[in-house]
């Protein structure tokens, strides 16, 4: 596998490589390689028809075939159809907060072994009569394909502008706790064990001043301390009373069409980091750790713009290991701004440094729309990449990392430009085949309802989009073979990825806006084998956030990390999946704690889940059905 890096030189010629290849698009990719290839002469004919393709130049690998690859939404039919995730009207949406929608998460609250689904949901600016307010939903895993709404019983039935989720044991108890992100006062929610939960958010000191318009969140144990931390992102400063109806501001016309106006007529929101104080209490330590830093504008090469954000615009929010450093860093998608990654300086204190890895803009230096964002090691040399998602007409954006503290966009040779009317969210990768390598899958809506039937070159309701990791740093899009629970339209938001039927396969759950979810069931039948892994924590926080898991296997060398919160504002599961193709064995499973220690397991089998506990090595081992 080529190296990273390569130096500026090539990074500049990557870069003026592209902007001909993009003229060049105005041929269409069913140009004829002769032609294409008169317009350059001087250069070898295939590595820039692979660029401008996003495809090799050489005879491709053979497309699995359509019955290999199948998602299908078998929501109603698991028991979720009543689920209806509400915000404001479904049909007009005057107001900003109308748009957004919520997240979704994959856990295990009652560990059973088997992931239960927790939906944010919203409300209405009108309001709603007493005791038919939306309430968020808590499903318990029936374990034979079928869920139960325990909200009430479990005292999740909470209202309001619900926006993110996140899970993390907070207070090492064993038991995974909720945090809820909210347009208005936050909720932290304390697993009880006995299938029920208790609002702590007020004594807890994470409820904030009900002004804020809280985003994505993410545990983290960001100082080593054995204790999760707490971040939270926020979007806007968002007064409906102040912002302009339909049309009434710049920001205000999509297409001619007059609709609900955009972030850019209100302050950007200030971002929150919480450290847990070991007695279940929090301190807000945003200003001493530098998050509240906006970005550093002394930076020289803020100087190229005259653009001075105020706040940061955060949506998707991830904490991870991007310079395996082996402390937690975290990565911000913002919209309509620069978006963010705090580097951890390991003395409690961040630095942002987007700009300067290059993973704030897109590669021609634009601030994107930026909402979901996923992480994972795309290409397999060890480091953590990241998949953002972004608004109708702009590339989703894939950050390969150079593995020396910065990002290369790598969006337009790695395929991902062939979609560009799709309005992103949800994000993330999964190896949805279990050949070994992490594919995408994007959730996609549009936030104009006043779109619908009027022709244009997008659409409200939009399919998702499944792309196949190639294994060449390349993906093809697989959507349209990949079953009706990818092909039909939604107007989706946040998408969680766990293993619910705990068959092998990774499988997704969508909040879809003013509708009910989609449960999308894995049914692909690759035949390749798999290993699922849980970690628990002990000198380490005990859900063993920040993780980092190696698995060897068949000459390839895979990594992942435990992470909390990620996509758009949701939970993915916490077991770490890792495809391993048709190797029967990992040779090996090395976890790094984030207490810093390291072990390693030798010749676990394929085809189960193994519980490693810190220090003691595999204490359990699950042998589920072959995929």
């Amino acid at each position: 596998m080529t190296a990273k890096g390569g130096g500026a030189s090539r990074r500049r010629n990557r870069r003026s490589r592209r902007g001909f290849l993009r003229t060049l698009g105005s041929c269409g990719a069913a140009a004829s390689v002769g032609h294409l290839a008169t317009l350059l002469p001087e250069h070898p004919r295939s590595r820039y028809l692979e660029e401008l393709l996003g495809q090799p130049f050489r005879a491709l690998a053979a497309e699995p075939q359509a019955d290999e690859i199948r998602f299908t939404d078998i929501a109603v039919e698991a028991g979720l159809g009543s689920a209806v995730n509400v915000f404001g009207s479904a049909t007009e949406k005057n107001y900003l907060i109308e748009e957004m929608g919520s997240g979704v998460a994959f856990f295990d609250y009652d560990h059973d072994g088997w992931l239960d689904i927790f939906l944010v949901n919203g409300s209405s600016l009108e309001g709603f009569p007493q005791g038919q307010e939306p309430t968020n939903y808590l499903f318990h895993n029936n374990r034979d394909g079928t869920f139960t709404d325990v909200t009430r019983d479990a005292g999740l039935a909470h209202s309001g502008w619900g926006q993110g989720c996140c899970v993390g044991d907070y207070d090492n108890d064993g038991l995974d706790d909720l945090f809820v992100a909210y347009w208005g006062k936050n909720v932290l929610y304390r697993n009880n064990g006995d299938g029920t939960f208790d609002d702590v958010s007020e004594q807890a000191g994470v409820a904030g001043d009900g002004r804020r318009w809280g985003a994505a969140c993410c545990f983290l144990d960001y100082d080593r301390d054995g204790l999760v931390d707490l971040f939270v992102a926020n979007y806007v400063n968002f007064d409906p009373a102040a912002s302009p109806e339909p049309g009434g501001a710049e920001s205000c016309w999509y297409n001619n069409l007059a609709v609900a106006c955009g972030p850019q007529g209100f302050g950007g929101g200030t971002n929150i980091l919480y450290r847990n104080n070991g007695d279940g209490t929090f301190t807000d330590v945003s200003e001493d750790s530098g998050i509240t830093n906006p970005r550093g504008l002394a930076d020289p090469s803020f100087a190229k713009t005259n653009w001075r954000p105020a706040g940061s615009y955060g949506m998707g929010a991830v904490a991870a290991d991007f310079d395996n450093d082996g402390w937690t860093d975290i990565y911000v998608a913002c919209d309509t701004a620069p978006s963010l990654l705090y580097r951890n300086n390991r003395d409690g204190t961040f630095s942002e440094i987007g700009i300067a890895a290059g993973c704030a803009f897109n590669e021609d230096g634009a601030a994107m729309a930026g909402m979901g964002v996923g992480v994972a090691d795309y290409d397999g040399d060890g480091w953590l990449d990241i998949v953002r998602t972004n608004f109708s007409d702009q590339v989703t954006t894939l950050y390969q990392n150079n593995g020396d503290g910065t990002f290369y966009d790598a969006s337009l040779q790695a395929g991902l430009g062939v979609n560009t009317k799709y309005l992103g969210f949800g994000a993330g990768f999964l190896d949805f085949d279990n050949d070994g390598w992490k594919d995408i899958f994007l959730a996609n809506g549009h936030v104009y309802p006043s779109i619908s039937g009027k022709k244009l070159h997008v659409t409200y309701e939009q399919r998702k989009i499944l792309y196949r990791n190639r294994g060449d740093g390349r993906f093809r899009d697989v959507s349209r073979s990949a079953g009706p629970g990818i092909t039909t339209p939604r107007v989706s938001r946040g998408c969680a990825f766990g293993d619910f039927d705990n068959d092998g396969r990774v499988d997704v759950v969508v909040n879809n806006l003013d509708d009910a979810p989609s449960l999308l069931r894995n049914e692909s039948r690759s035949g390749n084998n798999w290993l699922m892994v849980k970690c628990i924590g002990t000198k380490s926080n005990r859900s063993a956030i920040g993780a980092r898991v190696t698995v060897a296997s068949d000459g390839r060398v895979q990594i992942d990390e435990v992470m909390s919160g990620s996509s758009y504002y949701s939970q993915n599961d916490l077991r770490l999946h890792f495809g391993l193709g048709s190797a029967n064995e990992a040779e090996s499973v090395e976890v790094r704690w984030p207490s810093g220690t390291s072990e390693v397991v030798r010749n676990v089998a394929a085809n189960r889940l193994v519980v490693i506990k810190e220090g003691d090595g595999i204490i359990s081992e699950d042998e589920f059905r072959r995929a």
